[in-house]
């Protein structure tokens, strides 16, 4: 192919540039991303623009979108910057024990908190020196996990936000509410007069981040008084205690919760439909065998703790 520029003319260091431009959609983030200064990276930027005749990054009002083009160069670049790290970070054998790699996670506190902790443990015992770093999702995280997951080894979010994603079920969880312990409207029980009348505190509330207990008790025909959103779950007992609210949380941090003083945990009044977390990733990481040790390893700690769950 003698009208192609060889290899040895390219600099491959604008690879690295346009995958970082391409997931954050910022020069600003981007140049954080690689510990790069901002002017360093607007210049790999305008060579980029030069060599592809294309803008790749234009603005729309105060935000910045992929052009067309770029929207199609993201996938090639993906799997370019994983063929190149396949090639550099590749062994004649490769042993977990002697592995330094570290592992990026998105998550909700309660994943991290249960999952997380589960297969961090693990893997100490396991590849002492492999190393995971969990990171809180976000609405707009998830909104763009397509693209964000290209440099980011995994998210741990149920079913119903994500499609045309590899994924692997990891756990089913149940729900409870959890009620301040002097709250004299509540007995031994909740009753669906409680879920209609109290007050609730909701982890996360918006149309792209919802938990299916919250959204089941709008379909039962109730739509809850809300007085406080928590993003996150683990601060939601904290809420709760001294108040007459209602919240709904994981079993699985059920024996967390308890240890907020002034709060008590209960079934729902209703069946709630189980929670099932799954650990989704991009195509990318298909093959690589250091992502499969790591899916491997959240499949037993979800094992291990359904089996250890009261």
């Amino acid at each position: 192919m003698a009208d192609q520029a060889p290899l040895s003319r390219l600099d491959l260091n604008l690879l690295v540039a346009l995958d970082a431009l391409l997931t954050e959609r910022s020069v600003t983030r981007a140049a954080e991303q690689l510990h790069l200064s901002q002017p360093a990276l607007s210049a790999s930027l305008a060579r980029l623009r030069i060599h592809f005749n294309d803008q790749i990054l234009a603005r729309q009002g105060n935000s910045y979108e992929l052009t067309p083009l770029a929207s199609r160069l993201a996938e090639h670049t993906a799997a370019a910057m994983d063929a190149n790290r396949r090639v550099f970070e590749s062994q004649a054998t490769w042993n977990p024990r002697e592995s330094t790699r570290e592992f990026t996670i998105y998550g909700s506190d309660y994943a991290f908190a249960t999952l997380g902790a589960r297969t961090s443990a693990l893997a100490a015992e396991r590849a002492p020196g492999v190393r995971f770093r969990f990171v809180q999702h976000n609405p707009q995280i998830v909104e763009d996990a397509v693209n964000r997951l290209r440099s980011a080894d995994g998210l741990i979010i149920p079913h119903g936000f994500l499609t045309d994603l590899p994924y692997q079920d990891i756990r089913t969880d149940s729900w409870v509410v959890v009620v301040a312990s002097d709250n004299a409207a509540v007995g031994d029980t909740v009753t669906m007069d409680n879920a209609r009348e109290l007050p609730w505190v909701f982890t996360y509330s918006s149309r792209s981040a919802f938990t299916s207990a919250t959204r089941q008790l709008q379909q039962l025909g109730i739509e809850p008084r809300v007085q406080a959103v928590v993003e996150g779950f683990l601060a939601l007992p904290s809420f709760i205690a001294g108040s007459n609210r209602l919240g709904l949380l994981q079993r699985g941090l059920a024996t967390l919760a308890e240890r907020t003083e002034g709060v008590r945990v209960l079934d729902p009044p209703f069946e709630a439909t189980p929670i099932t977390e799954a650990l989704w990733w991009h195509p990318v990481h298909q093959r690589d065998p250091e992502h499969q040790w790591m899916r491997a390893l959240f499949v037993e700690a979800g094992k291990s703790l359904s089996a250890s769950a009261p």
